[in-house]
């Protein structure tokens, strides 16, 4: 049997090459998102639904997983709703902590029997370099920073069972409708942005799929609960003098 694969937000942008990567390594990949994605595949599945939504995820999970054994989990999907502080909206504070935390606990809680199972399960959360800290991200980077921890000890809780859990943070990632709303194509602000990053351009959407699909592989079984910033070195930081 194929391995099975959930991919959130695979409907465009790094989702999509997330999920295109593992539809090449073999992987049957169900989509879950509002949309469906662009591109089509045999092995592609698309179910519809609103993340957002707890009681419509959980009833999702129960059809889904009773019906396919998924021994892998991507949790891309995601949303920024910035504001400075004083405009913080804590209705938004809510809604990326169930899009963020809440789907991710959900997600796995679903997946969980069969990865155990099978003795191997690989799941990786999809957070972001603003959880290091960026202006106008309360909300973005308090639940991001969130998935850390929780992988963490995702990760120490699941590890003598071959459950392996990691995440991957996007820096700047180019070709993204969640990234081109803030910083449009083309745009001068692009250019100076690509300028300050250490490697000199944006990132692209394969840059983060080659990392998550690093650590889906079942020959990753000894790398558990660690953080990689796919972020061209602006993690680090630099400094002009």
């Amino acid at each position: 049997m194929k391995r099975a694969a959930i991919v959130t937000g695979a409907s465009g942008g790094i989702g999509a090459a997330i999920a295109q990567r593992l539809l090449q390594q073999g992987m049957a990949v169900w989509s879950l998102s509002r949309r469906a994605p662009a591109f089509t595949h045999a092995d592609l599945h698309h179910v519809s639904v609103d993340l957002l939504d707890r009681a419509a995820l959980a009833e999702t999970l129960r059809t889904l997983t009773a019906e396919h054994a998924m021994t892998t989990l991507v949790h891309n999907a995601g949303a920024i709703r910035s504001a400075m502080l004083p405009k913080v909206d804590l209705s938004d504070l809510d809604a990326l902590a169930q899009l963020h935390l809440g789907c991710a606990v959900q997600l796995l809680q679903a997946t969980l029997p069969a990865m155990q199972a099978s003795g191997q399960g690989r799941v990786v959360l999809l957070s972001s370099r603003a959880a290091l800290g960026l202006a106008s991200r309360t909300v973005y980077s308090a639940t991001k920073a969130g998935m850390l921890g929780m992988a963490r000890t995702w990760a120490l809780e699941l590890a003598s069972q071959g459950i392996t859990v990691n995440v991957v943070a996007p820096g700047p990632i180019a070709e993204t409708e969640m990234f081109e709303a803030v910083v449009p194509k083309g745009s001068d602000k692009a250019t100076a942005l690509a300028q300050a990053i250490p490697v000199g351009r944006l990132g692209s959407p394969a840059d983060v799929a080659r990392a998550v699909t690093f650590f889906t592989d079942p020959d990753a079984s000894f790398v558990t609960g660690q953080v990689l910033y796919v972020c061209g070195g602006s993690s680090v930081g630099s400094l002009t003098i």
